[in-house]
């Protein structure tokens, strides 16, 4: 530990402080002022009564976690995992599930207004969906604890680099969930035991894939008995010495294709583990609905599918209307998008290779005229392809968002410059027990 980290430790309070919480942050922590000072402290919930310790201390605030309910909220609720409070992959299990969602949905429509005086004209019900084994994509950190004598496998403890210390995962897949003790012995019994450092995880609905990070070459022993365990748990096991292009099977020796399917709209859409999916696959079905309802496609209308992946909106809005144009920053997912229209004898779609966050000024599909735009964009939001549909002038937009902050910066830009209405918008719980916020904005023209 760094000397400046010690004295900055050492200056902490040591014992636990008194307070009340006042509001719970758009972060999903408690929100108190002590002596005038704002503290954010973790597991607390507005209205409770607290004693807390501090973890970090500044000169604008302080942060801190609960260690004692004093007085505890009507929200407050067991948490189903015996882990909760240690690691870092959930942060809201303490509050009621209806309660999260709610806090999610409030959070949504402050941004909302905060940032561009902005409110839908209708607020969409939550999209729900299972709270527990929903989650199909992760990675594990992996670490050998030598004064332990064992392999943690898991998430990050909370606040820190630390692999927790688990023996299970609630909100995991229960594939792997409720393998993560025998994973961490798995890895133990390995030569290479010190340099394994990541699981990628990937669930398609018959295969539950595990890709194996190695920072050295494994033995000819340490491969047979990854292989003897996949074979045996009947799980793919995949190996990964350096970049993703080097990611290889183990067993079975034949890369099998994983995949999803959409039944509502007759398609199946093909996916390596390395590749990016929706990690709800049951929530991915409800928004994709959704979406579709909102767009009211018919036969004769053009649609612009922005961030398009491997085609998870776009081949559904083919079914339902004359064309889609999917544009994707990577030409390898481009290359896998038009290999799942072709699976699924899709011919009225075309995808385009195009990095949406630089100047796209000239692309050829930008010079054709759209009827509906649907846009999924990273984190940061669509703020570089912004002016361009201002320009092209679709009659809607629906939006799908995983950050509200760049969500509602991006709708003041839509609704103030370019004369967008926000017809609706509303959360969808993609992540529960997280705060992580994913929704749906609806914009029509004026």
């Amino acid at each position: 530990m760094s000397q400046k980290r010690r004295r900055r430790r050492s200056r902490l309070p040591r014992q636990p402080v008194a307070t009340t919480v006042e509001k719970l942050t758009p972060e999903g922590r408690g929100l108190a002022h002590v002596e005038g000072k704002p503290t954010f402290i973790d597991y607390a919930l507005p209205g409770e009564e607290i004693q807390f310790e501090y973890t970090r201390t500044s000169s604008k605030y302080d942060e801190g976690k609960a260690v004692e309910v004093l007085k505890p909220s009507k929200d407050r609720i067991q948490p189903e995992c015996s882990h909760f409070g240690v690691c870092g992959g959930c942060s809201l299990q303490h509050i009621a599930a209806d309660i999260q969602i709610q806090f999610k949905q409030q959070a949504l429509l402050d941004h909302l207004q905060h940032l561009g005086n902005i409110q839908p004209e209708t607020v969409l019900k939550p999209l729900r969906g299972p709270t527990l084994a929903y989650r199909y994509k992760a990675r594990l950190g992996v670490r050998y604890v030598e004064k332990k004598g064992k392999v943690l496998v898991g998430f990050r403890e909370k606040a820190n680099s630390f692999i927790a210390d688990l023996s299970l995962c609630k909100v995991l897949h229960a594939s792997v969930g409720e393998r993560i003790e025998q994973l961490g012995q798995l890895i133990m019994g390995l030569e290479a035991r010190k340099h394994i450092p990541q699981i990628e995880v990937a669930i398609s609905d018959d295969v539950t894939a595990l890709i194996f990070r190695h920072l050295e070459p494994l033995s000819d022993d340490d491969r047979q008995s990854l292989a003897d365990f996949a074979r045996a748990e009947n799980i793919d096991i995949l190996l990964q010495a350096g970049g993703p292009d080097t990611v290889e099977p183990l067993w079975p020796e034949q890369r099998q294709r994983l995949f999803y399917s959409l039944p509502q709209h007759d398609v199946r859409i093909e996916f390596q583990p390395t590749d990016f999916t929706q990690v709800n696959p049951v929530l991915n079905e409800k928004m994709i609905n959704q979406a579709l309802e909102f767009m009211d496609l018919g036969s004769s209308d053009r649609v612009l599918d922005l961030f398009c992946g491997l085609g998870n909106f776009t081949l559904p809005m083919a079914r339902l209307s004359k064309h889609v144009t999917g544009v994707e920053g990577a030409e390898v997912m481009v290359v896998k998008a038009r290999e799942n229209a072709a699976a699924n004898d899709i011919a009225n779609v075309e995808f385009f290779a195009a990095d949406l966050s630089t100047d796209i000024t000239g692309q050829p599909w930008l010079q054709q005229s759209y009827d509906k735009i649907l846009l999924d964009p990273p984190r940061s939001g669509a703020m570089e392809m912004l002016h361009h549909l201002g320009k092209l002038r679709a009659e809607c937009i629906v939006y799908v968002s995983c950050n509200p902050v760049t969500l509602a910066r991006d709708t003041n830009i839509l609704v103030n410059q370019y004369g967008y209405k926000l017809k609706s918008a509303g959360v969808m719980d993609m992540f529960p027990h997280t705060a992580h916020v994913e929704s749906m904005a609806v914009f029509e023209l004026g």
